[in-house]
């Protein structure tokens, strides 16, 4: 990774930087810190899902996570979207790639990042994203 690479960074990471008690945190905060780091934007509504939702054995209170979000994670990131059209190519190849139901999320990670340019996707769930990405297009990896 050179240091002026762009990255993308998806929800686990995000979540990973947010809660401490996370394997990963100290790692996923410091990809917080790139300048060249940037995020789907839904992958700020993930991000709340998942601390609200109480799946990692903890459940943030709606008003707190909101907090989180907006003080330690939106200031800190550049948000790139797809356009309707980008998005509706994005789902038109869906079939291709044999992508079914909550994968297009995942999917749609993808797109964004080829988008932004982005040279290294972060995830902690790099056996979901290696599944739909093409090869020598983008690498997946965990926080260094």
């Amino acid at each position: 990774m050179t240091p002026g690479s762009i990255v993308l960074l998806d929800s686990s990471v995000l979540v990973a930087a947010l809660v401490e008690d996370e394997t990963h945190h100290e790692a996923c905060l410091r990809l917080l810190a790139r300048k060249s780091a940037c995020i789907w934007s839904h992958a700020l509504a993930e991000t709340f899902a998942t601390l609200t939702g109480g799946k990692l054995g903890l459940r943030v209170p709606p008003a707190l996570a909101t907090e989180l979000i907006q003080s330690s994670l939106a200031p800190r990131l550049k948000s790139v979207d797809l356009t309707s059209r980008e998005l509706l190519a994005a789902i038109g190849k869906t079939s291709a790639a044999g992508v079914r139901g909550g994968a297009l999320y995942d999917f749609l990670h993808l797109a964004v990042a080829r988008k932004a340019k982005a040279s290294i996707l972060y995830t902690l769930n790099v056996r979901h994203f290696t599944a739909l990405s093409r090869p020598g297009t983008l690498s997946i990896e965990l926080p260094p």
